[in-house]
């Protein structure tokens, strides 16, 4: 007796087939359902562009972290930066871009800041144009992303009973802040008039005060009007400050490490651009950031809108006033070798 084995086997070809296919499409709508969930996860970045957000998604560290000079009870720098972090304007926009948290950072001065930059605890930081161009000048990989202000003004102030004019810091010694914009004016200030005798030595401000009145250093710098006011009306001597030589005066700068940029090209752009929103929110509450700077200061506002008017900060990245400015203090560390090498502002400058 023969059996047909034909039949059977057409239908199982066929049930094979259609089991195929009934599979396929099950795979195609599970795939389809986590591309939907992974959309629905970035939504934070619906308002960035397609390719924005892919970089952030692939790239961008989700943690920036930012340095500033300056210490306060509310940690926290002024100008723009200071503002916008305050009112979380600055968090607002990086988190468009994948940066979902800002850690800051306040340090006495430049030369910690840098340290901290080359050794990859800070993405970012702002401190004066001396400290950052010696950085720069020595190797470290950091490129100058905004130069937010260009009127720092430093003091010099003479011991009570001490010298009261420059010649007389003939053989004297003078504390200052090892590479800040303060050293860079008092040398500048010293060689125009002549004096190369003189000692100086390394001390933060509330150390030289303390020195400066137990008569240990004959004069000191100092870096805010009213620091230096308040000094005056204890009687120390009022030598100089930089609103007489604006080619001494400093400016601001902020710089990112190469790694950091390495990791997120567009970040100049986008910093300035949350910087510059943050500028027109100020600018819209001046009497608030006045007292906000006063906070920071332990200044009246009254004092605050003197010597950090709103006027004096840049609203552009760049301006060539400033660019001139630190082409300037650039030449004169090299000269003086405190900077270690020259070279070109244009390389260094991230537009």
């Amino acid at each position: 007796m023969s059996i047909n084995l034909e039949k059977p086997r057409k239908r199982s070809n066929l049930l094979s087939q259609r089991l195929f296919i009934a599979g396929l499409f099950l795979s195609l709508l599970l795939l389809q359902a986590c591309s939907n969930a992974g959309g629905e996860s970035t939504g934070a970045q619906t308002t960035t562009t397609k390719a924005n957000a892919t970089e952030a998604k692939g790239n961008v560290k989700p943690v920036l972290n930012y340095g500033f000079i300056g210490t306060n009870d509310l940690n926290l720098p002024g100008g723009p930066e200071g503002w916008g972090l305050y009112k979380g304007i600055i968090q607002e926009e990086l988190k468009k871009h994948g940066i979902t948290e800002v850690k800051w950072t306040g340090f006495p001065n430049g030369p910690d800041l840098t340290e901290s930059l080359i050794s990859g605890r800070l993405d970012l930081g702002s401190m004066g144009d001396t400290p950052s161009i010696i950085a720069y000048a020595s190797g470290a990989k950091i490129r100058l992303i905004t130069q937010g202000s260009t009127n720092s003004i430093g003091y010099l102030l003479g011991k009570k009973d001490g010298p009261k004019t420059l010649s007389e810091l003939k053989g004297k010694t003078i504390a200052i802040q090892k590479g800040s914009f303060m050293h860079r004016y008092v040398v500048g200030l010293l060689k125009d008039a002549g004096i190369t005798d003189y000692k100086l030595v390394h001390m933060r401000i509330p150390d030289a005060k303390a020195a400066l009145a137990r008569g240990d250093v004959d004069a000191m710098t100092n870096n805010t009007t009213q620091g230096a006011l308040e000094q005056i009306e204890e009687g120390f001597t009022h030598l100089d400050d930089a609103t007489k030589h604006p080619h001494l005066k400093g400016s601001g700068t902020t710089v990112a490490s190469d790694e950091y940029l390495a990791s997120f090209s567009d970040f100049p752009k986008v910093w300035n651009d949350a910087r510059k929103k943050a500028l027109a929110d100020l600018k819209q509450h001046e009497e608030e950031y006045y007292e906000f700077i006063a906070q920071l200061q332990g200044q009246s506002v009254e004092i605050v809108k003197q010597t950090n008017p709103i006027s004096a900060i840049k609203e552009e990245p760049f301006t060539e006033e400033g660019l001139e400015l630190l082409e300037g203090t650039k030449d004169f560390l090299v000269d003086e070798k405190l900077a270690k090498k020259n070279f070109e502002i244009n390389d260094w400058v991230l537009r």
